[in-house]
């Protein structure tokens, strides 16, 4: 299977020269272009042999300290994350022909942001959040059906409080690299690198 891409060109003169900036142009672009589930990001973690997993998460958050979302720390991405804080997240949107790749390290949001978002959650997200031993070995979906109606009957008629072991991770970004697809597979690709304080911007060879 074989597509060629020609909506539109990506040039190291016209990127905006801070790279959260661009982050925010394309991203602004993704959202009003009404493609499915824009904030899905491929985040990629090793533990600490090395080996690595991936995993689709949703991007909750992003400032000049990084990008946020939000998991299970007791999950197999929470404890890798512990162990080794060094990732990497991917944004593709094919509908774009787009892709961006951003690396970093990340660390654990302050309780106070972890527990201002739980609440921010649908209630039946929230019993889930509690029910899910999330990573850990199911016998059979029944099992996690009585646990969602164990807590579903702990907490009715009161305010559902974000588990201790739930909260979110910030990535710091040290490198940027957005893709445009273009025509013969000749893609253009655009690098930010931080050097000290200073974003370094390189054309990356397709």
């Amino acid at each position: 299977m074989r597509r060629d891409y020609s909506l539109t060109e990506l040039s190291r003169s016209t990127v905006d020269r801070d790279p959260l900036a661009q982050f925010s142009i394309w991203m602004d672009e993704a959202l009003r272009s009404q493609i499915i589930d824009p904030t899905a990001m491929t985040l990629s973690t090793a533990n600490a042999n090395g080996q690595p997993s991936a995993r689709v998460v949703l991007l909750k958050g992003f400032d000049t300290a990084g990008f946020v979302f939000f998991t299970n720390y007791d999950s197999k991405k929470g404890q890798e994350l512990t162990a080794n804080p060094n990732v990497a997240l991917s944004f593709f949107w094919p509908d774009l022909e787009r892709q961006i790749i951003i690396s970093g390290t990340a660390e654990r949001t302050s309780r106070e942001e972890s527990e201002a978002y739980f609440v921010s959650r649908p209630v039946e997200s929230r019993i889930g959040a509690w029910a899910s031993k999330q990573s850990s070995v199911l016998p059979n979906r029944q099992e996690i059906d009585l646990r969602v109606a164990e807590i579903r009957k702990r907490y009715e008629g009161r305010e559902i409080p974000c588990p201790p072991y739930w909260g979110g991770f910030r990535v710091a970004p040290d490198r940027f690299e957005f893709w445009q697809g273009r025509k013969n597979r000749l893609h253009d690709r655009i690098c930010y690198a931080l050097n000290g304080s200073v974003w370094e911007i390189t054309r990356l060879s397709p």
